[in-house]
């Protein structure tokens, strides 16, 4: 994209290194799974602590690289009865067990920490499937987080950064709704400023797992897929944090994904509001949960590199640009599900609430929907059977349809050109738009990467 779009966006606003006057010391740093993916990342993120060294810093950690795909691997295995949990596990754990020799002597204590870890995984392989497939999935894949948690923080204390663990679920109370709990925000924030600031007080990092909480009853729930960053976004409320910084494997908030897309720009400044608008889109950058705790709080949150952690990122705050360029999400493993009763009768008032009741029941993602005289379309995050079973539940009332595999397209700030591209080579089965976004479902797209053709930065 050429030089005059991202100068035409940022015109009128001086740029800054800070966004927000500092007005506290906390800062909350998260790192995410691809950057403590293998022992050399693991060094990286300890380069770039030393800059930090004397600063009051909460870390939060996801689980290594792919971790926990393939931990949803071995709770697959283990409802299916398949006999492959074990032997999937003991991959895991081999792949964990020849990190730390690149960073650990062999009598160093991490291995024992570890592999205590992992045995609850296997306490809960020795015995039959529970029938909460949900609960399972939560108490199997959470192990991920802790592991990687006990390593680095290991590695940071090794490296003469004083670091401190802390077991986040001992902080953030969720309801008992597995795979997405809800915090339960009074009691989270007490048990934050009981045990965080004391921690800090005696020196050094405090370092603690995304991703994971816990029931009254001492359950390990987890907060949603990829939600470390809402994790952070936790903690930086709860402590009153001065910024929260995201490392990523890019520079900054970028105007489409780079491995989908060409001549994409980084976004140098954004608002709260467009922030929260682009991730509930689907922009993979930020978790779409994690802006609000901050703008409640006017906590600013820089993303940033740790490529080069040098750069200045993206920053987002209450003070932020106007106008921006188009930016596109793509939303992969949508599933378009094309209701219709069984009688005679419309699709109804009393129809669509029953209907609506299910989806919140069963915490389907909606990421659009339109409806007709006779007939109900939503289009939802194909995950696990969730789909199936929504449509199980409401097969003796309704028809439903179901039409898997798509992609949903959103464009914020969209120009008629930017539309005309990203329909080439794909067909588009529902299409809606606002005065400020446009989104289709879309299939038969082709394996390619698509150019964004250059553009006004932005309309008016």
């Amino acid at each position: 994209m050429p030089h005059f779009l991202h100068r035409n966006y940022r015109e009128g606003r001086p740029a800054s290194s800070d966004c927000h006057p500092m007005k506290k010391t906390l800062k909350v740093f998260k790192f995410g799974g691809a950057s403590i993916k293998d022992a050399a990342a693991i060094k990286n993120v300890a380069q770039i602590l030393q800059s930090y060294s004397d600063d009051p810093l909460v870390i939060i950690v996801s689980a290594m690289g792919k971790t926990t795909n393939l931990l949803e691997k071995v709770v697959e295995a283990h409802a299916k009865k398949t006999g492959q949990a074990y032997a999937l596990l003991e991959d895991i754990k081999n792949g964990h067990y020849q990190l730390m020799d690149e960073l650990f002597p062999r009598n160093h204590e991490v291995y024992a920490l570890v592999n205590d870890t992992f045995v609850e995984i296997e306490w809960i392989l020795d015995e039959p499937p529970h029938d909460n497939y949900d609960f399972m999935y939560d108490q199997i894949v959470s192990v991920g987080e802790l592991v990687s948690s006990r390593i680095v923080q290991a590695y940071l204390h090794e490296s003469g950064l004083p670091t401190q663990w802390l077991d986040a679920r001992d902080v953030i109370l969720t309801d008992d709704i597995f795979r997405e709990g809800w915090v339960q925000w009074d009691e989270t924030v007490d048990n934050a400023r009981r045990l965080v600031p004391p921690m800090l007080a005696k020196g050094g990092f405090v370092l603690t797992q995304g991703f994971i909480g816990s029931t009254t009853e001492n359950f390990t729930t987890t907060l949603g897929r990829e939600g470390s960053d809402y994790t952070a976004a936790i903690f930086s409320f709860c402590l009153d944090a001065e910024r929260m910084t995201i490392w990523k494997d890019v520079p900054g908030v970028l105007t489409a994904d780079p491995r989908l897309f060409e001549n994409v720009v980084k976004i140098d400044r954004l608002s709260y509001k467009e922030a929260i608008e682009m991730t509930y889109y689907g922009a993979k950058v930020i978790h779409p949960k994690t802006i609000k705790p901050l703008q409640n709080k006017s906590i600013p949150l820089y993303v940033k590199s740790f490529i080069d952690p040098s750069g200045e990122g993206t920053c987002i705050s209450d003070e932020a640009e106007d106008l921006y360029p188009p930016m596109v999400a793509v939303e992969m493993n949508q599933a378009l599900l094309l209701i219709s009763t069984r009688d005679f009768s419309f699709v109804a008032e009393h129809h669509m609430s029953y209907l609506f009741n299910m989806i919140a029941e069963m915490r389907l993602q909606v990421n659009m929907l339109q409806n007709s005289a006779i007939s109900f379309n939503v289009c939802v995050n194909d995950i696990d059977d969730k789909v199936d079973r929504f449509a199980e539940r409401i097969q003796d009332k309704f028809k439903v349809i179901i039409d898997r595999g798509l992609e949903l397209y959103t464009v914020r700030h969209y120009h008629p050109d930017v539309l005309v591209n990203l329909r080439r080579g794909k067909i588009v089965l529902m299409e809606e738009r606002t005065s400020e976004n446009m989104q289709m479902v879309v299939k038969d797209v082709p394996v390619m990467r698509r150019r964004l053709q250059p553009l006004p930065s932005a309309k008016g």
